[in-house]
């Protein structure tokens, strides 16, 4: 996307071709037979092809902060046409696709929320009025790049309070509860939706801390649970929409730091995925089916906390006989597509049926809190040990 086009790629094959004509690669340099000295032109030639070959990544992002700057400004004028309007959406989703491309560097990354540019995307993805949602969505696209492991950012963005700005984003695009909406026609709402969902993971994904007090939030566990679909079944959210949930909602149950407690707040969310997206009648993508399978085993194995599955153990089990005899039925052709739900599924059967239900350990005893509540009030003392 840079300005500048195609001509630096061509610029650096210019050198190797220069350097392959000079230097077999064999030998050193100074003996090879086609060595000469350098002679103030060559090294002229090669001081500007490095000059226009080599893009400052620092000052490009500086610039295409300025472009965006300048883009919006004109968008806060309500007078512009629908066409500029239209063209200054193109423009800005262009700088944000390549600033994208430069922040999957982790240095760039950091320097860019030095920078203060992570204020500037939640603010620009924050505006409903006047910035296109495809250009606010882009922005959240950039802040899910800047904080995927990346430590420094993710803590950047605990600390100035953001993603519960992303929490807030995504409920303001849910649409009325009595609106008459078909499938299909609220995809964009769901695309904006999905996207935020998409930062929200990369916001506290393996980040320990993060983590802990995105679940402990009430309205991030409605966030998840709204993109599953438990708020909303006529119709449902789109596919998208519920991978990223479900991606987001693994990644929290099966992640280092979590633990019982964890995994029981989120049972009405296991519940649900469990009993809608393992079954091909009511979930038709094979990604889903085996994500959810995948975290259904990961949680039985870890044995935090089961309860939420095994409320489901009935329905798994006589779905899981009917897939897994459905599965070793099919075809040869078709062995690879269904090679990875059928070990899930036998795996699941066999976790099932050791599983027990959840129990209080010892460390969890030794953590509650010692209470001294006194002595009845109908005890008169004269049992007490002297």
């Amino acid at each position: 996307m840079s300005e500048q086009g195609p001509e630096p790629n061509w610029a650096w094959l210019g050198l190797l071709k220069w350097s392959l004509s000079h230097v077999d690669g064999t030998v050193p340099s100074e003996e090879s037979k086609n060595f000469r000295q350098m002679s103030a032109e060559d090294r002229a030639f090669l001081e500007e092809v490095m000059k226009n070959g080599i893009i400052d990544e620092g000052e490009r992002m500086k610039t295409i902060l300025s472009n965006l700057v300048d883009n919006l400004e004109s968008m806060k004028d309500t007078s512009e046409s629908s066409i500029n309007s239209e063209n200054s959406g193109k423009i800005l989703i262009e700088l944000l696709d390549e600033l994208q491309d430069i922040v999957e560097q982790i240095d760039f990354a950091q320097s860019f929320a030095s920078m203060g540019g992570v204020q500037f995307l939640i603010g620009c993805a924050s505006e409903r009025e006047s910035v296109p949602r495809l250009v606010r969505s882009s922005c959240l696209g950039v802040i899910a790049t800047l904080c995927q492991n990346n430590p420094k950012v993710q803590y950047s963005m605990l600390e100035q309070g953001n993603i519960p700005k992303l929490t807030d984003m995504y409920f303001a695009e849910l649409p009325p509860p009595d609106e008459n909406r078909t499938e299909g026609n609220d995809d964009s709402n769901d695309t904006f939706r999905g996207k935020a969902i998409q930062a929200m993971s990369c916001c506290v994904r393996n980040h320990a801390v993060a983590e802990k007090i995105f679940c402990m939030n009430a309205e991030g566990r409605c966030a998840i649970e709204s993109g599953l679909g438990l708020h909303r079944q006529h119709p449902p959210p789109t596919l998208n929409l519920r991978r990223r949930a479900l991606f987001f909602l693994q990644a929290l149950l099966t992640s280092d730091s979590a633990d019982g407690d964890r995994v029981r707040l989120f049972s009405r969310c296991v519940n649900h995925v469990a009993s809608t997206f393992c079954d091909p009648d009511t979930e038709t993508s094979l990604e889903m089916r085996e994500m959810t399978l995948a975290m259904l085993n990961g949680i039985l194995n870890q044995k935090r906390s089961v309860n939420a599955i095994l409320e489901v153990k009935g329905f798994l089990l006589e779905l899981g006989v009917r897939r897994v005899t459905t599965l070793r039925a099919s075809e040869a052709g078709e062995s690879e597509y269904v090679e990875e739900e059928l070990e899930q599924w036998q795996s699941l059967i066999v976790g099932l049926a050791r599983a027990c239900s959840d129990s209080i350990t010892t460390e969890e005893v030794s953590e509650q809190p010692l209470l001294l509540e006194g002595r009845p009030a109908n005890d008169s003392g004269e049992t007490i040990p002297q």
